[in-house]
Parts: C-alpha cells; sequence; structure tokens
C-alpha cells in the first residue's frame, strides 16, 4: 500500500556551481519529484536566506526549507562554516541538513556530522546519477521522514 502523508517539500540547495544548481533543477524535474527547490550561492546567502534578510525578506519568495543541500567547497563562507552556524541557532538548528560535495574526504565526512548534517553524499558524476539522487532524497524526505508540515517558524 503506497505512503498517502507525502506532501511535497521546499528545499534550499547552497552551491557555487551554477550549472550544479541547473542540473539539481533539472534532475528534480526529470525524476518527477514535487519538491521546490531554490538555490543560494555560498553560506553567506543561506543564511541571509534561513534568516529573511536582505533580498530574501519576502517569505512568498524564501519559504522555509524543509530539507538543506549544502555543497562544502563555496567561497564567502563554506559549508563547514555555515553548518555550524545553522547548527547553533535555535530557529534553524532543526532544519535537517544532507551534505551534497564533491569532496570524498574522509576529515570533512566525520566533521559534517560531528556539526550536525543529516547525511553526507559525494555528488554524483553524470546527470543519470543525478536523477537517481534526487528521485532517493525526494522519496525519502517527503514520504518516509516526518517533518512538522508548517516549518515557517
Amino acid at each position: 500500500m503506497p505512503f498517502s502523508k507525502a506532501k511535497p517539500i521546499t528545499i534550499l540547495m547552497a552551491d557555487d556551481d551554477e550549472d550544479d544548481r541547473l542540473l539539481a533543477q533539472d534532475a528534480l524535474n526529470e525524476s518527477r519529484v514535487l519538491n521546490r527547490l531554490y538555490c543560494v550561492e555560498d553560506g553567506v546567502e543561506l543564511l541571509q536566506y534561513l534568516r529573511r534578510e536582505g533580498k530574501f525578506s519576502d517569505i512568498q519568495n524564501s519559504p522555509r526549507p524543509g530539507l538543506i543541500l549544502l555543497d562544502l567547497n563555496m567561497p564567502r563562507m563554506d559549508g563547514r562554516e555555515a553548518l555550524k552556524e545553522i547548527k547553533s541557532d535555535d530557529n534553524l538548528k532543526g532544519i535537517p541538513v544532507v551534505i551534497l560535495t564533491t569532496s570524498q574526504q574522509e576529515e570533512d565526512m566525520v566533521k559534517g556530522y560531528g556539526l550536525g548534517a543529516a547525511s553526507y553524499i559525494t555528488k554524483p558524476v553524470n546527470f543519470e546519477g543525478l536523477v537517481e539522487l534526487m528521485k532517493t532524497l525526494g522519496k525519502y524526505w517527503v514520504e518516509f521522514v516526518e517533518l512538522p508540515y508548517n516549518t515557517d517558524i
């Protein structure tokens, strides 16, 4: 029997690579997962989005995410620093963060989990792999995980 409580969630992707952001959007569309994807370019923008500062102050254009996809290696503020900020903020620490990065270093993985990441995933090397990843992430975070529905706190 299919799980019927599935509700689309807002996914916020922090990645400085425009091609990766576009590919993620295409992969999400291709996977037919009905989640909304918003993107920011670095850790500074990520925190501005989450705190609704500056250009992200309009709740209609920057809804609170149910899931954050976080690249580690970004300019201005990298993913490690951003994750530390998120998990030390009482208003943000409940948002699950999935590290999605090219880094395969054990040290990055250990530190990411230590800072509170929900998962650590190495970016697939091709589009088909990214489609499969987005499908799996969508299924897991929408159909199986219990997230608060009204996350706009």
